[in-house]
C-alpha cells in the first residue's frame, strides 16, 4: 500500500515492487526486476530484466535506518544492474540523474552521487560515495574506489582501477589508472570550440607532462588560463579535498 504507481507504467511478469517504491509516468520495468524502497524513480525511465534496484546498503555499519534512492528521468538501468540506497553516515542518498545509461551488470554503490548523461558500460562498478560529474563514462569491468571523485566529461578505460580522482575532461586507464591525456572525442561531442580545447591541451599539458605538483599546475592554470571556463572548472576540482588526483 506504500508503493505508488503513476499513470502509464508498465510492469513486466515477476517484478517486485516494494514498500515505499514510487514510480513517476510512462516508467516501464522489465520481468523479474526486483525495487525496494524509499526509491523514487522518475519519469520515462527504463529497468531491464533482473535489476536490483533501491537495495540496502553493502555496508557492514548498516542497521536499517530509512535512507533512499533517488533516480531522475530517462535513465536506463540495464539487465542485472544493482543500485544500493544510501548509508546514515553518507548522507542518507544515493543519486542517479536524468539520462543516465547502466548497462549490463553495472553496479551503483551506496551514497553514490551521479549527475547527468553518465554512461556505466557493462560491468563497471562503483564502490561507496563516488561522485561522477555530468556526461563522464565509466568502461566495461572497470572498478572505482570509495570516495573516489570523477570529473565532468571525464572517461575511465575499460578494466582500469580507479583509486584517485579523475579531473574533468581528462581520460585514465590501466592498473593502476594513469592519466591518458585530455578526452577529446567527449569536447568535439559537445562541440567546445577551438579556443578552449587549446586551453585545456596547456592545462591538461601542465598537470601531467610538466613536472609540476597538482596545486602548481592549478595556480598556473589560474594565472595564465583562468579566463576560459572550463581551465576554471578544472582548477576548482584539483583544489578540493579528494582522495588525490589520477597521474
Amino acid at each position: 500500500p506504500t508503493a505508488r504507481v503513476g499513470p502509464q507504467v508498465e510492469l513486466g511478469p515477476y517484478v517486485v515492487v516494494g514498500p515505499g517504491v514510487v514510480l513517476e509516468p510512462q516508467t516501464v520495468v522489465e520481468a523479474f526486476a526486483v525495487l525496494e524502497g524509499p526509491t523514487r524513480v522518475g519519469a520515462r525511465c527504463r529497468i531491464a530484466t533482473g535489476a536490483v534496484v533501491g537495495g540496502p546498503p553493502q555496508d557492514l555499519h548498516y542497521q536499517g535506518e530509512p535512507t533512499q534512492l533517488l533516480i531522475g528521468e530517462q535513465v536506463y538501468l540495464g539487465p542485472y544492474t544493482t543500485v544500493s540506497r544510501g548509508t546514515p553516515k553518507g548522507g542518507g542518498v544515493t543519486r542517479i540523474g536524468q539520462g543516465c545509461v547502466l548497462e549490463y551488470g553495472a553496479h551503483v554503490g551506496h551514497d553514490c552521487q551521479l549527475g547527468r548523461e553518465v554512461r556505466m558500460e557493462p560491468l563497471s562498478a562503483l564502490a561507496g560515495h563516488v561522485v561522477v560529474g555530468d556526461g563522464a563514462e565509466i568502461g566495461a569491468l572497470a572498478g572505482v574506489h570509495q570516495f573516489v571523485r570523477i570529473g565532468r566529461l571525464a572517461r575511465v578505460e575499460p578494466h582500469a582501477m580507479v583509486g584517485k580522482d579523475v579531473p574533468p575532461f581528462v581520460r585514465v586507464a590501466g592498473n593502476p589508472a594513469g592519466a591518458q591525456g585530455l578526452y577529446r572525442a567527449a569536447l568535439a561531442a559537445r562541440g567546445m570550440d577551438g579556443r578552449v580545447l587549446r586551453a585545456l591541451e596547456t592545462a591538461v599539458g601542465w598537470l601531467y607532462g610538466a613536472g609540476l605538483t597538482a596545486e602548481q599546475a592549478a595556480a598556473r592554470m589560474e594565472q595564465e588560463l583562468g579566463d576560459v571556463p572550463e581551465v576554471q572548472e578544472l582548477v576548482a576540482f584539483l583544489r578540493a579535498r579528494g582522495r588525490g588526483v589520477t597521474r
